[in-house]
């Protein structure tokens, strides 16, 4: 646990006792606050109450009394509508703030030569394989590495903090809203498209919420940049024009100041690095040279070819190794010792994760695949594809997609979006299978007919929250009806 100091002897409302509503409680009673909790649900409060914590019905408090607001992610900040406690700590002029701020301002606490760094790690897509990937290649090279945020332990669960350390943290939209002083030495956006909108009052207040990772990093900080799209572009720009130290990462050629070199023996990594998917045809450079297919580039000069690595399928995962790779050199770590991070990553479950074969069959799950851009770089990444798709829709469903049907042997649709999606992809071979399992029967039964070898590929473009409670049970499921039909797990990577 990482206690927070500051608030010593002061109550402190902590609204929401989830995972981090609940941490956040223990992490600033701890540092000497007084954190009074409450949560609309029965299960939290009583939970609270069994810790020992004071548990108090915040719309009868007195919110003149608190030093602060902890606010769950899940609970709105300014849209649809500011929620409850938001107004009250307004009216009382109490600030409003969330876990990942304290995280910050527990480092700040600390004696300027005694912080750890912090790698931390947002995006619309690919933040958790590249949280995942950093911290593997962080501690392959002997790092003494924590891992967490919005992935798997919540930040101030994770251990107190060491001079050697380095604090590798997704965070989320919802939490980068609630942060003033998150500063991390290595400040990461992977992409940005549309997603989340109605919490965030539409496009401009998303990119604005992803953007504040930037927010308060100082000179010596960096900020690595996905410039594969306009907003991505945009912000590298502004960024580097204020003065940030900004790398660009991208796969695709990138005219203009993002291609220019370092002055010569400066240590900084290199403004551009540049990932081609392996078995594609690589455009031309700027300079007319020509990079190889699957080549992961910095600044011009080879890295490592990412063909060698069984883990990073994909367009979207090369733009992955490459934020990982530059990261790694920004904390030090030697050439050789990240290229062999990159090339040893075994994978995040749910995320292109290889779960069997069946004979020259090939199950992926990809259940992470929570919206179209992500199914896109999901399907970009096979030539064919016998498709699982469906849940419950976001906006736009996967009218997006359309250029990519023709990689689509066949779909197999599930959940409230199946009748939806059948209707836009149209000519495309499909059937309404409704459950898991009926989809991936089918789907396994078309590839066999089909001969040679096949991808079954579930990557719904879809929440989950029709038929699962989230992606991971919906990844398991798809696990089980694999492994159901006789499939064998492949081995590691």
């Amino acid at each position: 646990m990482i206690p927070v100091p500051g608030f010593e002897g002061r109550r402190v409302a902590v609204f929401g006792l989830g995972r981090s509503g609940i941490t956040a409680a223990r992490a600033l009673q701890a540092g000497g606050a007084i954190p009074i909790l409450w949560d609309d649900g029965v299960s939290g409060r009583m939970q609270a109450e069994a810790e020992g914590f004071m548990v108090e019905d915040l719309t009868r408090s007195d919110w003149s009394g608190f030093a602060a607001l902890v606010l769950s992610p899940g609970a709105p900040l300014t849209h649809p509508k500011p929620h409850w406690t938001v107004e009250r700590a307004h009216a009382a002029g109490v600030p409003v703030i969330g876990d990942v701020e304290l995280f910050a301002r527990a480092l700040h606490a600390l004696p300027e030569g005694q912080r750890p760094r912090v790698v931390a790690i947002t995006g619309t897509n690919g933040k958790s394989t590249t949280t995942a990937l950093i911290g593997w290649v962080l501690k392959s090279a002997g790092l003494t590495v924590h891992i967490g945020g919005n992935i798997g332990i919540g930040v101030l669960a994770l251990p107190a903090p060491t001079l050697d350390a380095v604090y590798v943290i997704e965070v989320s939209s919802y939490q980068l809203d609630l942060t003033t002083s998150f500063a991390p030495d290595v400040a990461i956006l992977t992409n940005i498209s549309p997603d989340h909108l109605d919490r965030h009052g539409g496009m401009e207040g998303y990119v604005a919420a992803k953007r504040r990772i930037f927010q308060a990093q100082g000179a010596n900080a960096l900020a690595l940049v996905g410039v594969d799209e306009a907003w991505g572009q945009g912000i590298a720009s502004d960024l580097r024009a204020k003065g940030h130290r900004v790398c660009a990462i991208a796969t695709s050629v990138i005219p203009g100041p993002d291609a220019k070199r370092l002055e010569p023996g400066t240590q900084a990594v290199e403004p551009v690095v540049e990932a081609w998917v392996p078995g594609s045809a690589a455009p031309p450079r700027n300079d007319g040279m020509e990079a190889s297919p699957g080549l992961l580039t910095a600044n011009g000069q080879p890295v490592a070819d990412l063909a060698a690595a069984r883990s990073l399928p994909g367009r979207h995962n090369a733009q992955n190794a490459a934020f990982a790779y530059a990261a790694a050199r920004a904390l030090g770590v030697s050439h050789g010792a990240a290229v062999e991070g990159l090339l040893t990553f075994p994978g995040l479950a749910h995320r292109m994760e290889a779960v069997g074969r069946l004979g020259p069959i090939r199950f992926i799950n990809d259940s992470k695949g929570t919206n179209a851009d992500a199914a896109r770089q999901a399907l970009a990444s096979y030539p064919s594809v016998f498709w699982i798709a469906g849940g419950k829709a976001k906006e736009g469903g996967i009218e997006s997609l359309r250029d990519l049907f023709p990689r689509v042997t066949k779909a197999y649709l599930i959940g409230e979006a199946a009748d939806a999606f059948s209707v836009t992809l149209a000519d495309t071979p499909h059937v309404v299978a409704h459950t898991m399992e009926r989809a991936v029967e089918l789907a396994a039964a078309d590839a066999a007919k089909a001969g040679g070898e096949q991808v079954v590929l579930l990557s719904p473009a879809c929440a989950s929250f029709d038929q699962f409670p989230d992606f991971e049970v919906r990844g398991e499921a798809f696990r089980a009806a694999v492994l159901a039909l006789g499939a064998k797990a492949e081995p590691a990577a």
